[in-house]
């Protein structure tokens, strides 16, 4: 398995540092021998990620990559973040996810007056978020989000639903977003912020209630769809430009926002998407050296071994692009258009890949006693979040081509 591990996860000469080889391999050992056994155990009856495993990924810096040093972060860069998170997601994609949660508010956008002890504790993994952008009618659209926020004296009033809610429950806060304007389809785009709304991890403050939905997969937490009624936060506690959001702001401020950081999330959606893939292609490799049909090993079949040898190309294209785009992300270039191609990819691929290795496994893949079920119904979901695999060819299309319509 190691040889198979080696071959499928080298480092390219262009990319390698030492420092990079050392989390790779920290991270990978972390994966492989504490998550992998307890997702094992804990996905197929829909257990929680335990606390534990995340007090370990906070002492291993895993929430602290992209944060500065001076805060306790490791300062390091998107590249390194995908090293990590594609170790993780090889054992279980929940606990890749959660490092994200970490990043929800950057340091100079945080409103409350303690911000320095709050970061400090984000790095750690002790004080996260959840992102509350999704309604019923509103998806990848974010123009079409119906929530409203209206200012009452001092206070922020938030009122509207919201779906999709990961680690809602779990979270020290909720990111909502939500319009400080009536919906007009003629500026779809106006109004719309995000706002900061407290809360204490286990339960949901005044004015929220919450269901959890009944998701076939992503296991180790809780999806929730959220009712917000009258929620009531500070004046202040509005993220980024104008804290009042009063006339004079730009009215697509909120918008821009959201549409603007969703790039890092699409690369980092990418490495998960990897993670799972070449998890299902390891497993699929030791298992066709295992498994004995027509009196010999299924390996030896060419048609199982020019499969697999399909699956590892798709996987180390996937892992290429990404590696190329995070690159450039650090030395100050992410494009939207290229962040979307990555997380396309590497999405479609991953659920190529994962189908492929079930089939490898024939019924026992389709059975909850190998992990390579999980990484299937995993990786599809990988091609609707972050934005749908159809919205990552609109950004695409949109960049080469006019607007439909215009000459």
């Amino acid at each position: 398995m190691s040889q198979v591990q080696d071959l499928l996860t080298p480092i390219p000469s262009a990319y390698h540092t030492d420092e990079r080889a050392a989390i790779q391999e920290m991270a990978r050992e972390f994966a492989m021998k504490r998550v992998l056994p307890v997702a094992n155990e804990l996905d197929p009856v829909q257990g929680e990620i335990p606390a534990d495993i995340r007090k370990e990924m906070g002492e291993l810096g895993f929430f602290g990559i992209l944060a500065p040093e001076e805060i306790g972060g490791l300062g390091l860069g998107v590249f390194e973040y995908c090293l990590v998170t594609e170790e993780l997601s090889r054992a279980w994609m929940s606990t890749a996810s959660i490092i994200a949660r970490a990043s929800m508010v950057s340091r100079s956008d945080f409103p409350l007056p303690d911000a320095e002890e709050k970061m400090r504790q984000v790095v750690r993994g002790e004080y996260l978020g959840a992102f509350a952008m999704s309604e019923p009618g509103a998806g990848s659209d974010i123009a079409s989000v119906r929530c409203k926020a209206e200012l009452d004296g001092d206070e922020w009033v938030i009122t509207g639903q919201k779906m999709w809610v990961t680690f809602a429950d779990g979270a020290n806060y909720l990111v909502v977003v939500a319009r400080t304007e009536p919906y007009d389809p003629k500026r779809r785009h106006a109004g719309i912020r995000q706002f900061f709304v407290p809360k204490e991890p286990g339960s949901f403050p005044d004015g929220i209630t919450g269901t959890p939905m009944r998701k076939i997969g992503y296991h180790g937490w809780k999806t929730w769809e959220l009712a917000l009624d009258g929620v009531r936060i500070p004046k202040s506690y509005v993220l980024g430009g104008r804290k009042d959001a009063k006339p004079g702001a730009d009215p697509n401020e909120g918008f821009k926002r959201a549409a603007r950081h969703m790039a890092v999330p699409r690369v980092h959606t990418a490495a998960r998407a990897i993670g799972l893939a070449r998890g299902a292609l390891e497993d699929a490799l030791q298992y066709s050296q295992e498994r004995i049909q027509f009196d010999q090993r299924i390996s030896d079949f060419q048609n199982t071994r020019f499969k697999l040898a399909e699956m590892a190309t798709k996987v180390e294209a996937a892992r290429a692009l990404m590696y190329s785009v995070a690159n450039d992300a650090d030395h100050g270039v992410m494009r939207a258009r290229e962040a979307a191609m990555c997380k396309l990819f590497a999405s479609d691929m991953a659920e190529e890949v994962t189908s492929q290795a079930l089939q490898i496994y024939g019924g026992s893949g389709y059975t909850s006693e190998y992990a390579v079920e999980r990484y299937w119904r995993d990786a599809r979901l990988t091609r609707i979040f972050e934005g749908t695999s159809e919205i990552q060819m609109k950004i695409i299309s949109d960049s080469l081509l006019p607007k439909p319509g215009r000459k």
